[in-house]
């Protein structure tokens, strides 16, 4: 039950993370479990965690991460963001999560980005293999974060999103929109690509996809259908 972070990656270069067990309470607030920023080469192994907040979320100025054999749950998820609170910032790139299962959580795949024009960057990621069990937003981009309402009243996103792949994601949304792209106005995410999503709504019906300036492709069996 650790404040704002259990473990934070700061400006570090190659860091292995492999088997550590992480837990809090669903209801603790600012409970992140591995935070990692302006950090490069980063390892993230065979680890399992559920707090009341990120298992793992990815600030600017990271790059060249693994997150592979993940279990998380409860918590947020799996967050790259937020990002675009202050101008300058560094971008985030070449990201991979591969083999993770997330339960119960309130995101799955989380892109986070404040609705201000702010500039930064995510590109290059990749998520694979990922198996959602009862998650309520199992696939999302969300470049219009104000939870105040007033930092950014009337502004868009000014970080620029682009080549995102999505590939063997499965398992069931506690909502009935399972994949939501709300992309910036004025920067529009890029180069999507879904693969082989294999999402229901509650184990049995059908799910929805919602996109708002968004573009990419997709290929093999996506459910729901996609919606670029």
């Amino acid at each position: 039950n650790s404040k704002v972070f259990h473990m934070a990656i700061f400006d570090c270069t190659g860091v292995t993370v492999q088997g550590i067990r992480i837990i809090a309470p669903a209801n603790s607030p600012n409970t992140n479990g591995i935070h990692v920023s302006h950090s490069r080469h980063v390892r993230i192994l065979n680890t399992t965690i559920g707090t009341g907040d990120d298992c793992v979320s990815l600030g600017p100025g990271t790059s060249n991460v693994l997150i592979r054999d993940i279990e998380c749950g409860p918590g947020h998820g799996i967050s790259i963001g937020s990002l675009g609170w202050q101008d300058g910032e560094e971008g985030v790139r070449n990201v991979t999560v591969d083999r993770a299962v997330l339960t119960g959580t309130t995101n799955g795949l989380r892109i986070k980005t404040w609705a201000m024009p702010n500039s930064g960057s995510v590109t290059n990621v990749s998520f694979s293999r990922v198996t959602m069990n009862r998650v309520a937003n199992p696939i999302l981009v969300d470049q219009n974060y104000c939870p105040r309402k007033v930092d950014c009243a009337g502004n868009s996103s000014g970080v620029q999103i682009s080549n995102i792949s999505y590939t063997d994601i499965e398992g069931s949304s506690a909502t009935p929109v399972a994949v939501k792209f709300n992309c910036s106005g004025t920067n529009p995410c890029s180069g999507i690509k879904l693969r082989n999503i294999r999402l229901t709504y509650k184990h049995k019906r059908p799910a929805q996809a919602k996109c708002g300036n968004a573009g990419g492709s997709a290929s093999g069996e996506v459910r729901p259908p996609s919606c670029f």
